[in-house]
């Protein structure tokens, strides 16, 4: 199988969302953020679904819908707790090429105003720090790519993404 889609992973506010639309237009992909799929299909915001449900059902509820993407020449953008789902990550990795936008934890805290109210999947008790340095293994884990993103504008983030997909084909 062509691996003709590019999937960005990483902590939220790493820009996947921002950076998925650009990218997208650049390459003239389709861009798809599967957090807008997950709030059709329950039809309910993300932090709504967290409330409501409980953080370990919203994963599993992400983990079915990102498992089920059938898409061809898009730029992929799930949210940042997609790799708790082994399901997932594994078919985002066969049907594209997954990139880790990777920042500090400072850069992170930085733009995170309030993440108990931005759909952030977290446990009860657990702080941003605790969330970072969860995820951080996961991500290295299952990119094909890591792009350092501390420092870079948007701009000169995709530059190095575009760089990065060059000489990973």
């Amino acid at each position: 199988m062509v691996k003709d889609n590019i999937t960005l992973i990483g902590m939220p506010g790493s820009g996947k969302s921002t950076l998925g639309v650009l990218l997208a237009k650049y390459l003239n992909y389709n861009f798809l953020d599967t957090d807008l799929m997950i709030q059709t299909e329950q039809n309910m915001k993300l932090q709504e679904i967290i409330d409501k449900f409980g953080q370990e059902r919203f994963n599993e509820i992400e983990n079915d819908v990102n498992s089920r993407v059938n898409v061809s020449r898009t730029v992929i953008a799930p949210g940042g707790s997609v790799v708790y789902g082994d399901l997932a990550m594994k078919h985002l990795r066969d049907i594209s090429t997954v990139i880790y936008l990777s920042l500090s934890f400072e850069e992170v805290e930085r733009r995170i105003k309030n993440p108990l109210t931005r759909g952030i999947s977290m446990r009860k008790g657990e702080t941003l720090k605790d969330l970072y340095e969860t995820r951080v293994p996961l991500y290295m884990k299952y990119a094909h790519i890591v792009v350092e993103c501390d420092g870079l504008d948007v701009e000169q983030t995709l530059l190095y993404i575009e760089k990065a997909i060059l000489n990973n084909n």
